[in-house]
């Protein structure tokens, strides 16, 4: 199988899902690898290093995608990539396919079958815990003075008193940002729906971290004493509701800093909108806020480095023993299938928008086997199915 490391476009992008040290176990295991020009050069790992660990170098991705049978990268198929996908190819990344209609429709159009990399995290994804710890790091910077923030040094001064951090979620990203900020001295609280959870903060931290239940009432009680807000709840995208609405932003000190990591459009926070590394911060009532949807870019050579450990093992996977026999195996990888040759198998996609869907393991025709067990990526349901018998499945090895 030829397998191709694509380079990662998106504007602010410069991780690579691939460092030269697992391109290097992949020839080992036999694989014809091939990496597109730069693909790791952003991350800090240059052409020469793919080049020595035995992968090609292709100059554009036009090259990788007509070549290669199985390509990967970070971040979303974008537009002008659409044309590039082949029936039958192989595409793992992270596509946010609920997120993007004319992505998974091209997907569809083109008959590729496509793994969507978030979902496919047995252990977490470690960009949740890069987001997390980078997350927390931009927000004391934008509480500097000169950046239009209160001023404040998050651990106090002889005399002065440390910040007061909220962090929304205990999840892989909230714990992440906690672990930084209360290394540094901050005091945080922290707001989950999980008692069990909220018990296992108070015995990690021996007290030392506050906890609540996360509604809107608690929240509100301590925005006015709040310097810095971390959002890491993965909010559900049928929503309509929100954590913290605009009205409340009235209840903070001008200054204060909103982190969302989360990075959802009408999510908890109902004043986030998305921005970019050059741009990263916009003033809502003189509540600075943070919208940078891949916060990990900006510690791209370990991000890359974790997030190669997380993946590669589900390539390697596919490469050694086929689609199927790697989604028997794995049911994180199963769950992470976005489509199939045309058909959409992710099920919140087919929630959100309304289009007919099919288990993977009914098109994949493995119902009937002994599958590795996984949870449900998201709380989101589809009863819209796809009439199976009406659908050829044949050879997918």
């Amino acid at each position: 199988m030829k397998f191709g490391l694509l380079k990662d476009t998106k504007i602010g992008e410069h991780r690579t899902i691939l460092t030269p040290l697992e391109i290097g176990t992949l020839v080992s295991d036999g694989q014809d690898v091939y990496v597109q020009k730069d693909a790791g050069t952003l991350a800090g790992f240059p052409d020469e290093a793919y080049v020595k660990s035995g992968a090609t170098i292709l100059d554009t991705a036009e090259e990788m995608y007509a070549q290669c049978d199985f390509v990967t990268k970070v971040k979303e198929i974008e537009p002008w990539e659409f044309g590039l996908l082949r029936e039958g190819q192989i595409i793992f990344t992270c596509i946010h396919p609920a997120s993007y209609y004319d992505q998974v429709s091209a997907i569809l159009e083109s008959k590729c079958i496509a793994f969507t990399a978030e979902d496919s995290h047995r252990y977490g994804s470690p960009n949740c815990e890069a987001a997390g710890k980078a997350g927390a790091l931009k927000g004391l910077q934008y509480l500097e003075t000169n950046n239009g923030g209160k001023g404040k040094y998050v651990g106090g001064l002889a005399g002065s008193p440390s910040i007061n951090v909220l962090i929304l979620g205990a999840g892989n990203v909230g714990k992440a940002a906690l672990s930084v900020l209360t290394n540094l001295g901050a005091k945080c609280t922290v707001f989950d729906i999980n008692i069990g959870t909220m018990r296992e903060l108070e015995l990690q931290y021996a007290g030392r971290v506050d906890t609540m239940l996360s509604t809107k009432e608690n929240i509100a009680s301590l925005l006015p004493q709040t310097d810095l807000v971390i959002n890491s709840v993965k909010w559900q995208k049928d929503r309509t509701d929100h954590l913290i609405e605009r009205d409340m932003l009235k209840l903070m000190e001008k200054g204060s800093v909103i982190v969302d990591i989360s990075a959802d459009e009408n999510g908890a926070i109902e004043t986030y909108r998305e921005t970019s590394h050059d741009d990263p911060i916009y003033v809502i009532d003189g509540i600075i806020h943070y919208g940078v949807s891949n916060i990990p870019s900006v510690i791209a050579h370990s991000t890359s480095q974790a997030y190669a450990v997380s993946v590669l093992g589900h390539m390697r996977s596919i490469m050694k023993h086929g689609v199927k026999e790697a989604c028997v195996r794995d049911g994180y990888l199963r769950r992470s299938m976005a489509s199939y040759k045309g058909y959409l198998t992710h099920e919140e996609t087919s929630a959100l928008q309304k289009r007919p869907w099919i288990q993977p393991e009914v098109i994949l025709g493995i119902e009937d086997r002994v599958l590795d067990p996984a949870p449900y990526a998201t709380v989101t349901r589809s009863e819209n199915y796809l009439d199976a018998s009406s659908i050829s499945l044949g050879d997918i090895e």
